[in-house]
Order: structure tokens, then C-alpha cells, then sequence
């Protein structure tokens, strides 16, 4: 009877160690960031037009353009969003798929990356985690021989893309003329001075 409950009680220290080391699967890690949400004004003010058009308004750049070529000539390096800075993906999982947008087979390890299915069924959508600029598509099973068997299909404006051991671009703070106002005025609210730099 002892060695039963011994026994019973080492399998169950046993299996809490086990379920304790276990990692959380690649889409259950949550993105440390706090999420970007600006008006439409301020996007504006900050992207150039094909930015605005690709990343706001879920546009598409047309395939083989000046963006792809330059995608092509790219070396080693880090892709992060053109709106917030948040990483995408690296030149390690970028692979040539001839549809004329830059290709990868999966996101870096950052896992920056949100899928989401189109409402008509027939794709999905990759957009920031961190500021939902709209990225490309992914498509499964293409016959593709990478890793993954997967094609992200991404819109070349939509990325900033830093050579390998540059500096990342600073990320876009929270800090926009609209978070400010709002500060102030519940400061005010709160009967707290307000002291501008």
C-alpha cells in the first residue's frame, strides 16, 4: 500500500515538472509590446502613400515592382514593420517563389506575425501583431521544398528592412499629439499640473 502511494505521488510530481517545462506552442506566445492604435490622421502624417494604402487600407502592391526588386537584392538582415518597428521576419526564412512579392516561409521567432482568416474563406490575412498593419497573405501547402510548406506573401513597402548587425528602428512609442491631449486632460480632471518638457 506505501509503495502505491509512493509510486502514485512520484507520477504525479512527475507529470506537473513535465507540463511546468513545457514551452507554449509558437502561437501561443503573446507579444510583449503594448498595441498601436492611431487615428487614420496620424498614419497619414507618417507613411508615404503606398505605405498608407498597403498597410491602412489592406492594398496590395503590384507583383514584380521596384519594391521586389529591391526585396531580391537585399542580404542578411531583419524585416521589421514600416508603421511601429515590431520584427517580422529574417532574411533566414526569406526564399525566391517567383509570384513577384517578397516570400517567406515563416515569421522570425519573434512571432510578431497575426493570421487571419478573409471573411470569403479562400485566404488568410498576415497582419503586425502590434499596430494591425496589413502585411500580404499566407498560403499552405504549395509544394514549396521549405521547412514549412508555407508561402507568407508579403507587400514589400509594408517592411524596413536592416542589414544584418544595423541597429532596429526604434519602436513606434505611444506617445502621438492625441495621447498627449488626453493625458493632459485627465491630469487636469485629476487636478494634477501638467508639466510640458
Amino acid at each position: 500500500m506505501k509503495t502505491s502511494l509512493f509510486l502514485l505521488s512520484l507520477v504525479s510530481i512527475v507529470s506537473t515538472a513535465c507540463a511546468e517545462d513545457k514551452q507554449p506552442a509558437k502561437s501561443d506566445q503573446v507579444m510583449t509590446q503594448p498595441k498601436i492604435d492611431l487615428p487614420e490622421s496620424e498614419w497619414k502624417k507618417r507613411l508615404t502613400d503606398e505605405q498608407y494604402r498597403v498597410t491602412r487600407t489592406a492594398g496590395t502592391e503590384r507583383p514584380n515592382g521596384a519594391e521586389y526588386e529591391k526585396f531580391n537584392k537585399q542580404g542578411d538582415g531583419i524585416y521589421y514593420c514600416v508603421c511601429c518597428g515590431l520584427e517580422l521576419f529574417t532574411s533566414n526564412e526569406k526564399f525566391h517563389s517567383g509570384c513577384g512579392w517578397p516570400s517567406f516561409y515563416d515569421q522570425s521567432k519573434a512571432n510578431n506575425v497575426k493570421e487571419t482568416a478573409d471573411p470569403d474563406g479562400h485566404r488568410v490575412e498576415v497582419t503586425c501583431k502590434r499596430c494591425d498593419a496589413h502585411l500580404g497573405h499566407v498560403f499552405d501547402g504549395e509544394g514549396f521544398k521549405t521547412p514549412t510548406n508555407r508561402r507568407f506573401c508579403i507587400n514589400g513597402v509594408a517592411l524596413n528592412h536592416v542589414p544584418a548587425g544595423g541597429p532596429a528602428p526604434k519602436l513606434l512609442e505611444l506617445g502621438s499629439a492625441e495621447v498627449e491631449k488626453k493625458k493632459e486632460e485627465v491630469a487636469k480632471e485629476a487636478g494634477v499640473e501638467v508639466k510640458k518638457p
